[in-house]
């Protein structure tokens, strides 16, 4: 359950990174830093930035100058690639399109996920079938999202979001590999890239609505996201219910934990309510990159199972199909 924190923890999980492949990184003292600031951010504010990520500035560079290259196109451009129910609700999304507790959230986006063939996941996952569509301008744009995509959370065997869960499987008290395998191994991940309106247009399109999108957990285990420098939008809601502001800081990553994580730590880990609120004049990009309780949790909260199992594809079925109008 988040506390009343009053700002967002920074960590630097460079230590973390140097050890991941060392079959005794839980013996590392730098490990052990970091393991125990990853715990209290999980426990306290369910939020985090991460520096030391090993992510090249420049490519963070440039898929947000293509991002918005790409959101600065006419609508009869970006909408070649629109969101279907026959494209496995994959590309572009217009301004209102997404809605969030039955009001139309303020950005556009481009929905990525991971390509499903048919019959993959048997009749649960036929929503979800389909390949990603790439918009052909930018013409640079598929060739740099995939790869940035491929170091935060794709196909990379040790990428960005694995290595981080390495670290929250020790801080739970299992080993590293907790969520490989059989439980998270095959992880199917999500890319948004997301563009949100300044004021004057938001109040065009919807007079008095500058959500950019509006109170909500996260569905999955965890969340990268990827914001504009100097645009304060994103903010995370504390357990006095106020809303603590989530700056963008050079260099860094906001890290948020999903539905699916506060099931397998049994509460002892919260999906913390967040939202974005653009009051700003200017366009404001960012890229979010998105069970059972586990034994060793369980364990830790007096063997008691706070959650009924849960099935992840339901779970991201479920809100894909009720998210959009």
């Amino acid at each position: 359950m988040a506390t009343d924190f009053t700002s967002i923890p920074i960590i630097d999980i460079s230590p973390l990174l140097a050890k991941c492949d060392d079959p005794k990184m839980e013996e590392d003292p730098g490990v052990y830093a970091v393991v125990r600031q990853l715990d209290q951010a999980c426990r306290e504010a369910g939020f985090f930035y991460v520096k030391g990520h090993g992510i090249p500035d420049s490519l963070i560079r440039e898929v947000k100058n293509v991002a918005h290259k790409f959101f600065e196109l006419p609508y009869e451009e970006k909408v070649k690639i629109k969101m279907s129910a026959a494209s496995g609700f994959r590309g572009y999304q217009r301004i209102g399109e997404n809605i969030t507790k039955g009001i139309p959230d303020m950005h556009e986006a481009i929905d990525c996920y991971k390509e499903v063939k048919e019959g993959m996941y048997g009749e649960l996952g036929k929503p979800m079938e389909g390949c990603n569509q790439w918009p052909c301008n930018p013409p640079n744009f598929k060739e740099l999202m995939e790869e940035y995509n491929s170091l935060c959370t794709g196909m990379l065997s040790r990428n960005l979001s694995r290595k981080i869960l390495r670290g929250i499987a020790l801080a739970l008290g299992g080993s590293p590999d907790e969520f490989e395998g059989e439980r998270a191994g095959d992880a199917f991940w999500v890319m948004r890239i997301l563009g949100y309106p300044g004021v004057p247009t938001a109040n065009c399109l919807d007079p008095g609505n500058d959500i950019g999108c509006g109170a909500h957990t996260d569905y999955g285990l965890l969340t990268l996201v990827n914001q504009d420098e100097g645009i304060t939008a994103l903010q995370v809601r504390n357990l006095s219910g106020e809303w603590i502001s989530a700056p963008p800081i050079p260099g860094t990553f906001v890290c948020n934990i999903g539905d699916m994580l506060k099931i397998y730590s049994n509460g002892l880990y919260d999906s913390t309510l967040h939202r974005v609120v653009n009051s700003s004049a200017r366009y404001r990009t960012n890229f979010d990159t998105a069970v059972e309780p586990l034994e060793i949790c369980k364990q830790k909260t007096d063997a008691a199972k706070k959650f009924e199992r849960a099935v992840y594809g339901e779970h991201l079925v479920h809100k894909v199909l009720t998210n959009f109008v």
